[in-house]
């Protein structure tokens, strides 16, 4: 990425809970990235144009440049709200766009919406962008798509659709166990993968034993027969396990794709190869990049 001194072409923003993130779209392919710790969660209605602006308003020309957002800007919470499309569904392009009437009359803004399904109910705001970057540049994928973090969605995609999903909260129960409940005084140290590995395994196998597997982290520590980082390493693993089989339906036998980045998604990769399945990973930062592009261009998926 390059910062340039002409004005950018457009604006791509992934406008997440707790951070923006602004890539400056040049002309001749270039980019700039600029982020903020000005995600939803710290923004009224009214707060949105001038938290965007406070990041590209050196940047703007006196033209009005395009700004193509997706994430919860589009909430109901947010600066307006983009209504969910239903699935089974292509992921939404720039003519499902909210337009967003800005103060400032050198951006145009366009707010992409999120997807919902019915039954069993389910939401996602932010991915279904990731999604459609992945399939601009993977138009023939049919299989599904895991994106981890801290509410993983497992998505069917099939004929270049959306075809149904489920989150889970893996990520935020792992969080909450780990600050808030009594195993965070036996899991501070790094994670034990061999640990980890065994756990996967367990949750897979014995599911409905994970409450009494989770407790049974303190009391190892506390008799000295557990080590912090197995404990880790233990909890990590039955958390994804648990998880893995509550997703089997979606990926057993089908091709698999990982969207994301770091140590969590090295983590779902390393799951899902004990279950002898090889998932090659995608950036998702890319993939955001990508997705908006597309809405910007109206290109198909």
């Amino acid at each position: 990425m390059t910062q340039q001194t002409t004005p950018p072409a457009w604006i791509a923003v992934d406008w997440g809970t707790s951070n923006l993130r602004v890539s400056l779209m040049y002309a001749d392919g270039t980019s700039h990235c600029l982020t903020s710790d000005q995600g939803m969660s710290s923004l009224n209605p009214d707060g949105f144009e001038p938290a965007l602006l406070a990041l590209i308003d050196d940047h703007l020309g006196t033209g009005v440049t395009p700004v193509v957002i997706c994430g919860m800007a589009g909430s109901r919470q947010g600066w307006a709200e983009a209504p969910y499309i239903a699935t089974p569904c292509n992921p939404p392009s720039l003519a499902e766009a909210v337009s967003v009437r800005a103060n400032d009359p050198r951006i145009a803004v366009s707010i992409l919406p999120g997807v919902k399904q019915e039954k069993p109910a389910d939401v996602m705001r932010g991915e279904e962008t990731q999604i459609a970057g992945y399939l601009t540049q993977n138009p023939d994928f049919d299989g599904v798509l895991c994106l981890p973090g801290t509410h993983s969605k497992w998505v069917h995609i099939s004929a270049k659709e959306i075809v149904s999903f489920r989150t889970f909260m893996t990520g935020e129960m792992f969080a909450l166990l780990t600050k808030q409940s009594v195993l965070r005084f036996s899991v501070q140290d790094e994670i034990d993968l061999d640990a980890f590995d065994i756990a996967v395994g367990d949750a897979l196998s014995r599911p409905e034993t994970v409450g009494a597997d989770l407790f049974a982290l303190r009391a190892g520590t506390l008799l000295g027969s557990l080590s912090e980082g197995a404990a880790r390493g233990r909890l990590s693993g039955l958390l994804i396990g648990t998880e893995l089989a509550g997703a089997r339906p979606y990926w057993l036998g089908r091709d698999i794709a990982l969207i994301g980045a770091g140590s969590l998604t090295t983590l779902y990769q390393r799951a899902l190869a004990l279950q002898g399945i090889t998932a090659p990973t995608v950036s998702g930062e890319d993939m955001v990049i990508s997705g908006l592009t597309a809405a910007h261009t109206q290109t198909k998926v």
